[in-house]
């Protein structure tokens, strides 16, 4: 829980996004099997760069 809440707030401090759709993100990724929250960091910057 506390690497879903690290890469949330990493990426909304860089990038400024909405809270709530980067939590999302992060949510399913974490459901998914990712645990480290440099990882998740790092895949829900690679998503929002493409949207």
């Amino acid at each position: 829980m506390e690497a879903q809440k690290t890469a949330v707030d990493a990426i909304v401090v860089l990038t400024g996004y909405d809270r709530d759709a980067v939590a999302a993100y992060i949510r399913r990724m974490y459901l998914a099997g990712v645990r480290d929250p440099k990882r998740l960091t790092f895949k829900g910057l690679q998503e929002l760069a493409r949207s």
